[in-house]
């Protein structure tokens, strides 16, 4: 690690003209101590209850007051307008905002909340169909991942009849819809495009996929308004719980180690509060790093706490013990099949708390792939949205203090990265990405938008 590097990163991300010596005070003189984040009942919230609930805001100075959103666009608009500091976004929210894809807003992230988390679940009666199709399924244990190859034949069956197979997805800029989309289209399913005329990205598709609330998802499901979704924890493993559906595949089995959720703030809001910001980033790191620590054995020591943290009202105010399957590093595919998952969750680990450039150019090109944006874009404007919306400096700068007050190691942060994952194939396609080539691998999927390279 370089210090003058990392110390010129901190001074310039939010000290300005102050002494670099004043850098070692383990609480900064922050701009705002009284603050109120928002978050959706969803398990990867952990990071900003944990800080909370283990004093890792208060460590920093900081009074922190933690309120649950009716749904994400709700939460988005009260960023914007300065009712929250900030939030628990879908990693693709900022972005989008940032844009001008729906509501059009600066939207800046220096934290990344997790990573995978997600699950594609179906009902019991699609489920049944598409071990038909494929024999290999109808077992208590089947093979996985498992593709959306046989649910082929059932999206044909009912197109037939005049109908369309109905999904859910928790917000059109989510990974969720994302993910949702690649399954289905690595297997040639059409999950439809969005264009200048149609907002809600049905033209064209074979299965149509609308916005459900995730704490709803459960019911809506078993109500037959959809026939199957995709959702963050604890609602897949509530299908599974009440008997009304199977998770087919997490989103860990359609790109391994996928960034989740992030923390945003409007720009506005972190110009004006840069200490603030960097006081934040440090407590959601140790929270982060609390929610991976593990025993000698690699046992997630702390996650059985987190969980009962978890379950109460006030945060996602589901039973403990459904919450505890996957936190603990476990998933229900079934009632007979239970897999052990340790990085389903991941909060700390693999440095998935940085706010990587390349993760930010991914989802701009599933907006892109999808219509979301609407035009061809370049190579360099990829680059250049992406360190619009992610700020590692303020990271490191977080990172340096936390170095410093010997409450991390050196290896828990990529000092000199420039910011860009290794190229990688660990998709449930196998087509590899690389965050340099945006444009590249745009056009290496056979259905959704190509551009000129």
């Amino acid at each position: 690690m370089k210090n003058t590097k990392i110390n010129t990163l901190i001074i310039s991300a939010a000290f300005g003209s102050m002494m670099a010596t004043s850098l070692h005070a383990e609480q900064l003189d922050v701009e705002k101590d009284l603050l109120k984040f928002g978050f959706i009942k969803l398990t990867d919230c952990a990071p900003l209850v944990i800080a909370k609930e283990k004093g890792f805001f208060q460590d920093e100075g900081l009074q922190v007051e933690v309120v649950a959103q009716p749904n994400w666009k709700t939460l988005l608009d009260n960023v914007i307008s300065g009712d929250l500091d900030g939030a628990h976004m879908l990693s693709g929210q900022p972005i989008a905002a940032t844009i001008g894809f729906g509501t059009k807003a600066h939207i800046v992230t220096s934290y990344t909340m997790d990573l995978n988390g997600n699950a594609i679940t179906v009902s019991n009666d699609i489920w049944s169909q598409m071990q038909e199709n494929d024999p290999a399924l109808d077992s208590p244990t089947p093979p996985h991942p498992i593709t959306a190859e046989a649910l082929v034949p059932v999206v044909e069956e009912i197109l037939e009849e005049g109908q369309k197979l109905q999904m859910g997805m928790v917000f059109p800029t989510s990974t969720h819809n994302y993910e949702l989309r690649y399954w289905l289209a690595s297997a040639g399913i059409n999950p439809g495009m969005y264009t200048k005329s149609d907002t809600g990205g049905r033209t064209g598709a074979q299965v149509e996929l609308s916005v459900t609330p995730p704490p709803m998802m459960p019911a809506t499901l078993e109500s037959g308004n959809i026939q199957g979704y995709c959702v963050g924890e604890p609602w897949n493993q509530q299908a599974v719980a009440k008997g009304i559906g199977v998770p087919v595949t997490t989103n860990y089995d359609v790109w391994k180690n996928n960034p989740e959720k992030v923390f945003g703030v409007s720009k506005k809001w972190a110009d004006e509060n840069p200490k603030t910001n960097i006081a934040v980033t440090k407590a959601l790191i140790m929270a982060g790093k609390w929610l991976d620590e593990t025993d000698a054995d690699g046992k997630l020591v702390n996650r059985e706490e987190a969980a009962r943290i978890l379950a109460k009202s006030n945060y996602v105010g589901a039973d403990y013990d459904v919450i505890k399957n996957s936190m603990t590093g476990f998933f229900l595919f079934q009632k007979t099949d239970k897999r052990e998952m340790r990085d389903f969750n991941v909060f700390f680990k693999h440095h998935c708390t940085y706010p990587w450039y390349s993760d930010g150019v991914w989802f701009l090109t599933q907006m892109r792939r999808w219509g979301q944006i609407s035009d061809a874009k370049t190579k360099d404007w990829y680059m250049e949205t992406a360190k619009k919306v992610y700020k590692p400096e303020v990271y490191l700068a977080a990172a340096k203090l936390l170095l410093e007050e010997e409450k991390i190691t050196e290896a828990d942060v990529p000092w000199e990265t420039d910011g860009f994952k290794p190229a990688t194939t660990d998709f449930i396609d196998g087509i590899e990405y690389d965050g340099k080539e945006p444009v590249k691998y745009l056009n290496s999927h056979k259905i959704g938008n190509k551009d000129p390279e």
